[in-house]
């Protein structure tokens, strides 16, 4: 993740300096708000309904437009994400065909918009900002949360519906209509300011995995990020996700596995250990499936995955139709269009997905959509595996060559791909926005720093933090960076 700038002491922003309108901590501050808009999707909905987040949508963007171009940050512009874009092209080229012309319109305007947000924070923002901005943006949501939870506890007294609506006596609904439950101080699951406690599971993990890294490399002061981290540890245990589970037994195996790589002393160490992992990894996916019944019934679920088996069904027989083009973009479904209305219930409730990510982009792309999103995740998972892999230490070296913090994107990348197996969250909100952002701002390496003479320029310069705060100014190995 680098910008074309000038050598520099490690601090100077990821902007150009020729553009000093608008002061640099309220672009960080504004691109914290940002990304905490693109996590809190759900609460927009359930706060303001379809009008008013769509309002939302449209202001930040409109903002994040006018702070582009006043900023006009040097950018390398050919290494943008060109798969996901191809992804976000193919959607729009949807229009052409499409069986629902109104959800596709309305919730293409929303993909575009995350798109363009995610490219904004990071043109704008160096490496550490862009973690940083994440950091600050879950803190946020956490809180608001807690505080949503305890409002409704202590003064609502009683379960809500979205924007604000206390249901009547005679009120026969799903609980899974409630914005909130009021199950704070009892043991049941919590849903947060999103309205769903799986959302506000993943975000409590990937707030455990931002400040636990924070804490490691002394990114911040220790005791506030402690207090961070047990909020976030509560948050995950009340939200109480089978997906959130998997996906923090994932990111436990990825930090083991990335740690001993790092620690390879040459090549060949690295290949055996491939092996070895692979191997492994066969072994553990395969004992998970033998063993699937008795570790869905510890975790509270059904086997069938909560119903999910029966949708996934429901969406095959309809892509099967149509398996090369697929029927049209929507992500999410949009419930109130006739061919979603009531197509497939749960609770008494139209579903709004299809609870899976490869599911939902082939029914609704076909077969060239869903290789347009999955070479999009997978070279954004392998760029961000590099980058977290660092060069073969030199021997003797007593310590990493580089920071942990550069795990995180290979972390957020492990959470969407388990997600992406009983989720259709990666294709929009944060999932998405990560994803286009993140794979953006890797890309920029390798950089061309002025004055650097073109064999020493480095494939990962300029703007991610080595341990103490300091940037990475050394040249790496093309091929080690990937």
């Amino acid at each position: 993740m680098a910008t074309e700038t000038r050598a520099h002491d490690g601090a100077g922003p990821a902007v150009a300096s020729r553009s000093r309108r608008i002061p640099q901590h309220a672009v960080r501050a504004w691109c914290a708000f940002v990304v905490a808009a693109s996590m809190g999707g759900t609460a927009w909905l359930m706060a303001f309904g379809v009008v008013g987040a769509g309002v939302v949508a449209a202001v930040t963007t409109a903002v994040s437009a006018a702070m582009w171009i006043a900023l006009r940050p040097r950018r390398r512009w050919r290494r943008l994400p060109w798969f996901a874009l191809a992804y976000v092209g193919w959607a729009a080229a949807s229009l052409l065909w499409t069986e629902w012309p109104r959800a596709t319109l309305l919730t293409l305007a929303l993909l575009i918009a995350t798109t363009a947000q995610a490219l904004f924070v990071a043109s704008v923002l160096t490496g550490r900002q862009i973690i940083q901005a994440i950091a600050v943006a879950i803190k946020w949501m956490l809180a608001l949360s807690i505080v949503f939870e305890l409002w409704v506890s202590l003064i609502w007294r009683g379960p809500m519906l979205p924007q604000f609506v206390r249901p009547g006596a005679d009120f026969d609904g799903d609980p899974i209509m409630f914005w909130s439950r009021d199950k704070l101080f009892t043991d049941d699951r919590i849903q947060g300011i999103f309205g769903n406690a799986n959302s506000l599971a993943y975000i409590a993990l990937l707030g455990i995995v931002v400040f636990g890294l924070q804490i490691n490399t002394r990114a911040a002061r220790r005791g506030p990020l402690a207090a961070w981290t047990a909020l976030a540890v509560f948050c995950l245990w009340r939200g109480s996700s089978a997906t959130a589970a998997m996906c923090a037994l994932a990111i436990a195996i990825v930090i083991v596995v990335v740690l001993l790589m790092r620690r390879a002393r040459t090549a060949n160490t690295r290949r055996v250990l491939y092996v070895a992992f692979a191997a492994a990894g066969i072994a553990l996916v395969y004992t998970l499936w033998v063993l699937r019944d008795d570790l869905f019934e510890l975790l509270g679920r059904s086997s069938d995955l909560s119903g999910r088996q029966e949708i996934w069904a429901t969406v095959g027989e309809r892509f099967i139709e149509r398996p090369l083009l697929g029927w049209g973009y929507s992500v999410p479904w949009v419930p109130t269009d006739p061919s979603f209305d009531g197509w497939i219930i749960d609770r008494g409730v139209t579903v709004m997905q299809a609870h899976s990510t490869w599911f939902d982009v082939a029914m609704q792309l076909g077969i060239v959509g869903l290789l347009f999103f999955a070479v999009a995740l997978g070279v954004f998972t392998w760029r961000a595996w590099f980058l977290a892999l660092g060069r073969v230490p030199r021997p003797g070296a007593k310590h990493e060559p580089r920071s942990r913090l550069l795990l995180i994107p290979a972390l957020v990348a492990t959470i969407l791909l388990v997600q992406s197996i009983t989720e259709s969250s990666p294709l929009l909100n944060w999932g998405w926005f990560l994803l286009v952002a993140l794979a953006f701002a890797i890309k920029q390496a390798p950089a061309a720093v002025r004055g650097t003479p073109p064999r020493r320029r480095s494939t990962l310069a300029a703007v991610w933090p080595l341990e103490g705060g300091a940037e990475i100014e050394h040249a790496t190995r093309a091929g080690d960076a990937a």
